[in-house]
């Protein structure tokens, strides 16, 4: 067998990190040679862990191989190793590279082109209503997005790229072969279809808390750069934001309420140095190989004011401010009611405004 053959191997043995993978081949020169290392050469190995060491010769035979890659048959996972060409430039270089990618899906050369954007899977109305805006721009642009398919802000994310014919990325802390959260079934099966579902651990793998952290610097090593929507003082998102600083990417935050425990991170983030996000131009502009598009998204959203009446445009430009209640609007512009609810279901059709649930009005 050869490097490769034993990387895989090696890497669905469970306990074993890239570390002790890094360890052996300094060791032995060559992978290949632990297939017929000698059980007592194995064993005398101290550099490394002396349990992985049992697991090696525990799970050094034909048997344990065919069955590994019958199961990755069974569920149409493809393979990326470290030593295969199609691997991730981005990831090439972080601290402590995934050494096996499983795949459900497919990984194309457009996905370079990506952003992440990740938050609390305890979400406000706000947060989602963010995540949503921001995404579904982005994705405007043809940018990939990347999360991590949890609860909350990811799978608005997902969500929002998907309904915008948009690649997406979900990197898991499972198997991906494991549904995780069992409520985005529907989810996992898009993702598929139209971007790929990725993870460094092996099939079966069950979503434990540990390794979450542990996946969260692929989801920044992916990407151009990361976007904190929503996140509590202690959290995976900052500990994503973290990753992507060690990595030299560039981290933009989006400011909440300084009363919400789930601003408070992202809060301090700002406060920390990442970029203030207020709109999605706040993004592009900082990352040099999106200003093309940037400007292109600019013009498209620029609105013709000369196709609005005045009373129109007054509720544009308070809409504009902030998503708003539809009896807030009537009372910042003195339209009754009556007039509002005519004059916004034009804005609708005009494609200015958008409705969300509960009365409240946005920008489109």
């Amino acid at each position: 067998m050869n490097n490769r053959d034993i990387l895989i191997w090696l890497s669905s043995i469970e306990g074993i990190s890239n570390k002790a993978i890094d360890l052996l081949e300094k060791k032995l020169g060559d992978l290949s040679c632990l297939w017929s290392t000698s059980d007592n050469d194995i064993l005398s190995m101290n550099e490394i862990n002396e349990k992985i060491r049992h697991e090696i010769i525990k799970n050094r035979n034909d048997v344990y191989y065919e069955n590994l890659y019958k199961k990755i048959d069974d569920f149409n996972v493809k393979l990326i190793t470290y030593y295969d060409e199609d691997y991730p430039q981005s990831l090439r270089y972080i601290n402590d590279s995934p050494k096996v990618l499983y795949l459900k899906g497919q990984l194309l050369p457009e996905d370079e082109t990506s952003i992440a954007i990740v938050g609390s899977r305890k979400s406000t109305s706000y947060g989602k209503w963010v995540a949503e805006k921001i995404s579904s721009e982005l994705a405007s642009l043809g940018i990939v997005l990347i999360s991590g398919m949890a609860k909350g802000i990811d799978t608005q994310v997902h969500v929002s790229a998907l309904n915008s014919k948009t690649r997406t990325i979900a990197v898991l802390g499972c198997g991906v072969d494991v549904v995780y959260p069992s409520s985005n079934r529907e989810l996992y099966d898009r993702i598929q279809d139209n971007g790929c579902i990725i993870s460094e651990f092996p099939l079966g793998t069950q979503p434990l808390p540990y390794n979450f952290p542990q996946r969260n610097r692929i989801i920044s090593g992916l990407s151009l750069g990361v976007v904190v929507v929503e996140a509590a003082e202690k959290s995976g998102s900052l500990i994503t934001a973290h990753h992507a600083m060690e990595q030299g990417k560039d981290v933009f935050a989006i400011p909440g309420n300084i009363n919400s425990i789930f601003s408070r991170g992202t809060n301090l983030l700002i406060k920390d140095g990442a970029k203030l996000v207020m709109s999605v131009e706040d993004i592009i502009e900082e990352i040099p190989c999106l200003v093309e598009k940037y400007t292109k998204l600019y013009k498209k959203n620029e609105l013709d004011y000369n196709q609005f009446s005045e009373d129109e445009i007054n509720v544009i430009k308070c809409i504009s401010e902030r998503p708003i209640h539809c009896d807030l609007i009537a009372y910042k512009t003195g339209i009754s009611v009556v007039e509002l609810t005519s004059l916004l279901t034009i804005l609708e059709m005009k494609g200015a405004v958008k409705q969300l649930p509960g009365r409240i009005y946005t920008i489109r």
